[in-house]
């Protein structure tokens, strides 16, 4: 057997080509898995980018050219903007969209937090049947109760051509964020919370000063999808307000603006996006603690 040796100072022979074969080939599989993955990405981002494009663009365009078929604006014609906003009743949608969605979100949370934190963490008889019974009223299509609901706040308590109807009855917990924030709260370790007892806290400061704060993205969360929900909410204006102009959201507004604006495709997308810009911008500035409290919610059942 003869052994092969090196002089001192002399580099080993380099590799065979054939070698390097399967480390070449393993680079090239990931390459291209990374460019499959950020092409689907990007394709999926444009397509749903690409409609807000069209309606930004489309909003700065002047009356002849929005009716065309061109996409990129002439002129960039910022007064549609203005025009929107000087519409008259525009500015009172816009407080009584903020009104609505502000006192609902608040309502919401400020009722759904101890009823999801009593049925997370206490232990009493009947528990699990009021959580089926939380979870069924989820199920109930709201076409169903409308009617009566209708009844009750107009002939009853005389509150129809007003939002009170739809802001009311979300100081009494909403059932998915209730679900929602239970869920959350299971994920909260018994520890903190036999501690804070062991401490002297109550049920209710161990509420507001353990359960709350280690709580913030669940409740940010709940926040966000009633916020969303009561700023693009159609269905309960148009049966409470829909007889007064003065109480009428931005989502049922925008109707009647189109109405109003019908060839004017500028002014109407215009009115669209200061509409959709409030919720775009919310959550841009939420999306972490958004995405942080949905996914958290899911761990425990």
């Amino acid at each position: 057997m003869t052994t092969t040796t090196l002089r001192p100072g002399t580099a080993p022979a380099p590799a065979v080509a054939g070698d390097r074969g399967p480390a070449l080939r393993a680079r090239r599989k990931r390459l291209l898995h990374w460019i499959a993955v950020h092409a689907v990405a990007v394709a999926a981002a444009l397509f749903f980018v690409l409609p807000f494009v069209f309606v930004f663009l489309t909003s700065v365009m002047s009356d002849g050219q929005a009716m065309s078929g061109e996409l990129w604006p002439h002129e960039w014609n910022w007064s549609n903007y203005a025009t929107v906003f000087h519409t008259p009743g525009f500015l009172d949608w816009w407080k009584n969209s903020l009104m609505y969605a502000g006192l609902g979100t608040l309502f919401t949370v400020c009722s759904a937090v101890p009823v999801a934190y009593a049925l997370a963490r206490f232990r009493f008889r009947g528990r699990r049947t009021a959580m089926i019974l939380v979870i069924s009223t989820m199920m109930l299509p709201p076409q169903v109760i409308v009617i009566p609901m209708y009844l009750v706040w107009a002939q009853q308590l005389h509150l129809s051509g007003s939002l009170w109807p739809l802001i009311i009855p979300m100081a009494f917990g909403d059932a998915y964020s209730i679900f929602l924030l239970r869920q959350f709260l299971l994920t909260i370790p018994q520890e903190y919370i036999e501690s804070a007892k062991v401490d002297g806290c109550g049920e209710v400061r161990t509420l507001l000063k353990i359960i709350v704060p280690m709580a913030k993205p669940g409740i940010a969360a709940v926040a966000l999808f009633q916020f969303f929900y009561c700023w693009n909410d159609y269905f309960g204006p148009q049966i409470y307000a829909a007889q007064n102009p003065g109480a009428w959201t931005l989502s049922y507004g925008l109707e009647s603006f189109k109405s109003a604006h019908s060839v004017d495709w500028n002014l109407t997308m215009a009115a669209t996006l200061l509409v959709m810009a409030p919720v775009i911008i919310v959550f841009f500035f939420a999306q972490k603690v958004f995405v942080e409290g949905v996914t958290l919610t899911g761990v425990k059942g």
